[in-house]
């Protein structure tokens, strides 16, 4: 459900999943993900829509856009189950008018930062455990929703967001980011499925282990498929992560993450930290539990 919380520019902030678009019974429903057979699990390559004039999918980014466009997004900092509002925000602009505003965030202090660890740390233990088939599922579940029930709400936030074609968002946040997930759980199939040789004396077996700490994984401003990426690559392997968007793509970059979360993920596995990059950098870094920084972008 949508709920009015503020007023900007004559335009609403709204929060929760009302800003994505809600489809019919019958197209949810053909959304679902049978149970995965990682033996045989096989990932193609996301066909690209055309958007012809008249189409159904170019009409349904016309909507998106109106839609998004309209409104100014509340994107909150979400940790475990929970969503944090500070009093440090800021706006996500559309890059080729910056007087219009898309999106408000708020970003994370050390203490939040240090509170995302900590909720990690405890999602780490049941979710390492999980098999790989059961992890592998939810990512497909995600990128079938990504293809489909929300494909043009990430078209039409990144090209608000991060002022990109039609075209260049179809390969970005739709074709792009659903590949990163299938192919991401085949390769993740394919690299488990080793193991050594035995012997008729002794028996020697090899197990994929999460690392034992967090992820912090740093999103780039332009591509919001390696937003995603950064964030779920690890988590397939069963590990923890912290989400640090970049400011100038939360939007595009927080759908990502609620769609993931309706596919099915535990809260605490990743959790969504907008954050000053200093402010960020510093309070992972200082952590004894940092265990691998996932990084795209640049640096001063």
């Amino acid at each position: 459900m949508e709920v009015q919380i503020c007023d900007f520019d004559g335009r609403d902030v709204r929060r929760g999943m009302g800003l994505l678009r809600t489809l019919s019974k019958e197209e949810e429903e053909s959304n679902g993900v049978a149970a995965v057979d990682l033996a045989t699990f096989q990932a193609v390559n996301e066909p690209l829509l055309e958007f012809q004039s008249g189409s159904e999918e170019r009409k349904r980014v016309q909507s998106a856009l109106k839609r998004l466009s309209s409104q100014i997004v509340d994107v909150p900092i979400v940790v475990g189950d929970k969503e944090l509002r500070t009093k440090e925000f800021g706006f996500q602009v559309q890059p080729f008018d910056h007087k219009v505003k898309i999106a408000k965030f708020y970003n994370a202090s050390p203490d939040v930062v240090q509170n995302a660890i900590d909720v990690s740390l405890a999602a780490r233990v049941k979710w390492e455990k999980l098999p790989l088939a059961e992890r592998a599922k939810i990512f497909l579940r995600a990128a079938d929703l990504m293809a489909g029930k929300y494909r043009a709400d990430l078209i039409a936030s990144t090209m608000l967001g991060q002022g990109k074609t039609v075209y260049q968002a179809e390969i970005d946040a739709a074709a792009e980011l659903v590949d990163f997930l299938r192919f991401n759980v085949q390769f993740a199939a394919d690299v488990t499925k080793y193991q050594p040789i035995s012997t008729k004396t002794a028996k020697n077996s090899m197990e994929y282990r999460g690392l034992e700490g967090f992820v912090a994984a740093i999103a780039p401003f332009n591509f919001t498929a390696i937003g995603g990426n950064l964030a779920c690559a690890p988590a397939i392997m069963g590990n923890v992560v912290l989400w640090k968007p970049s400011e100038t793509a939360v939007l595009s970059n927080y759908i990502v993450f609620r769609i993931l979360h309706e596919a099915g993920l535990p809260p605490g596995v990743i959790n969504f930290i907008p954050s000053e990059g200093k402010v960020f950098g510093t309070s992972v870094v200082r952590s004894p539990h940092l265990a691998a920084i996932n990084f795209t972008g640049s640096v001063p």
